[in-house]
């Protein structure tokens, strides 16, 4: 399952992140956004991008075209 098909309220766990470009993977995992770590979506905006995550007590906002790069479970 992809990141961008949670729901908000939705909780999963990181899979891989391979599909991200490199730059941009660098950039989440240096904000925590790494394999095996739990993930929270916490809304949608009303245009539907971007999508606001928590993880590790912090909130992100990444594009929906990185979401769909994101495998969770």
């Amino acid at each position: 399952m992809k990141l961008s098909e949670l729901k908000p309220g939705a909780k999963g766990k990181i899979v891989s992140m391979a599909s991200v470009p490199a730059i941009p993977r660098k950039k989440l995992m240096a904000m925590g956004v790494l394999p095996d770590t739990d993930v929270t979506v916490i809304r949608i905006a009303p245009m539907g991008d971007p999508i606001q995550v928590r993880v590790r007590g912090c909130d992100i906002a990444l594009r929906m075209s990185l979401a769909t790069n994101i495998e969770v479970a």
